[in-house]
């Protein structure tokens, strides 16, 4: 095969990957703009005849959604900085010192990454219970930060593994503390991976269902997938709605990334090359 044929296949398999990665998304958008008394009647078409933004005006004026929409966000936003703040010291602790019970330490973390959520959901819910935190979006921050911690603590103890030990000896050799040196040296070189760590973070306390759901029963404090629950009755399911929904809550993630996206190739390939 010639270098053109080569690379014809090659963005032949991209493009056809990434429309078949997109395609759900389109649909979710489709659906969203198609009225309801078209939703039935045309069958299968890419687009519909007609188009209204009906949807999308009931979703935001007659439902709940704007207020589970604000919720997400308290609670990605809030695990986001707590997961960082901890998994950035905890991953410059593993990389930079060696202690007695490090290896214990990081096996047991490993180990919580293990059990199946739906295992530990009841004692997680006791002792919630116990202290008031069900029915909060406080207690969702407190689950989330926790599962995801350890995972965003490997995470940053890569990127701290990147960086010579030698920029913060010649920082504190010039009369730097070493937490002079972390925040002054060490952290503006950690950037894509503290934005590769609020991405994971942000995406995983953004869409998770199971502890919503499990952990609320206030409508007030419900998150906004439990919101799209709301749109599935009994009998029907408001397809319009949903998707009008969901396309809206992709709207706050699609711009996170959109912002973060430079840090976020550079952290996702900062161990690819070394040297």
């Amino acid at each position: 095969m010639n270098r053109v044929g080569y690379w014809s296949a090659h963005y032949l398999v991209v493009g056809g990957f990434v429309a078949f990665s997109l395609f759900p998304l389109f649909w979710m958008l489709k659906v969203s703009v198609t009225p309801n008394h078209l939703l039935y009647t045309e069958g299968i078409r890419l687009w519909p005849s007609h188009t209204s933004w009906d949807h999308y005006v009931s979703v935001i004026r007659h439902t709940q959604f704007p207020r589970f929409f604000l919720n997400s966000a308290i609670v990605s936003g809030m695990t986001s900085l707590l997961c960082v703040l901890a998994a950035a010291a905890a991953g410059y602790g593993f990389s930079r010192f060696e202690f007695r019970g490090k290896q214990a330490i990081v096996g047991l973390m490993l180990v919580t990454q293990m059990f199946p959520l739906l295992l530990i959901l009841a004692p997680i819910f006791k002792m919630l219970a116990h202290v008031g935190l069900t029915n909060s979006l406080t207690g969702l921050i407190v689950v989330y930060t926790a599962f995801n911690v350890p995972f965003a603590a490997f995470l940053m103890q890569s990127f701290f593994d990147g960086i010579p030990k030698d920029l913060e000896e010649a920082a504190m050799l010039d009369g730097a503390t070493r937490f002079q040196a972390l925040v002054k040296i060490v952290l503006p070189l950690t950037l894509p991976g503290v934005a590769a760590t609020i991405g994971f973070v942000f995406t995983a306390a953004w869409g998770e269902l199971l502890f919503a759901l499990m952990l609320n029963s206030s409508a007030d404090k419900s998150t906004f997938p439990i919101g799209l629950l709301s749109f599935v009755s009994k009998f029907s399911v408001d397809f319009g709605q949903m998707m009008a929904a969901g396309t809206l809550a992709l709207i706050p993630v699609c711009a996170f990334f959109f912002l973060i996206q430079r840090y976020l190739v550079q952290g996702l390939t900062a161990g690819a090359v070394k040297g």
